[in-house]
């Protein structure tokens, strides 16, 4: 029986490109985030793109980069929630834009300012990661340069190097499985 996971030609591995986790597995760079068995809240927009302009005139893309910045990669909004977005609010007259370098270049108009203000000093792109441990992102972020040098040894390594990252990562793994074994409210007897 053929798994999602295995090319029945060769029976070789390939990503799974279902459903992602909070890792970043699964269904590529945008995946499910907020820890597991949780999706991650969405953020808003609207109230972002107001928040992030009060700093200072941005472009749709430069906010995108702003809000995946602040939140540690956990909210990255697509152009077809930004744009869309900008448009309401240029036409409720709380932003303008001014077309530079074929960009088009948003900053706040007096209402816009005040509208902001309503929100206070909470910043939308916190409610997105709150409640997240920082654990978490730093776990995740470890994962991508153990990847890399996986990778490396794999495509520059000689036989005998490739044979010993193979025991490196087989080790690796039976010891994350042994923590998941551990008494949670002894972590010390492993």
């Amino acid at each position: 029986m053929r798994t999602r996971n295995q090319n029945p030609e060769t029976r070789e591995h390939r990503r799974w490109d279902g459903p992602p986790d909070h890792f970043g597995f699964g269904g590529g760079r945008r995946a499910r985030r907020g820890g597991p068995g949780r999706r991650a809240r969405r953020g808003d927009v609207r109230a972002a793109a107001l928040a992030l302009l009060t700093e200072r005139p941005m472009h749709g893309y430069e906010m995108i980069q702003e809000l995946e910045e602040r939140t540690d990669g956990m909210w990255r909004p697509s152009p077809g929630a930004v744009y869309p977005a900008l448009q309401l609010l240029e036409d409720q007259g709380l932003v303008t834009a001014d077309t530079e370098g074929g960009k088009r270049l948003f900053a706040l108009t007096e209402a816009g300012r005040e509208e902001a203000a309503k929100a206070g000093d909470r910043k939308p792109w916190d409610d997105v990661t709150e409640g997240i441990d920082p654990t978490q992102f730093r776990l995740r972020d470890s994962l991508g340069p153990i990847a890399v040098a996986a990778r490396q040894v794999a495509l520059a390594g000689t036989p005998a190097q490739q044979t010993a990252a193979v025991e490196i990562l087989a080790e690796t793994r039976r010891k994350l499985y042994a923590l998941l074994a551990e008494d949670p409210a002894d972590p010390g007897t492993s």
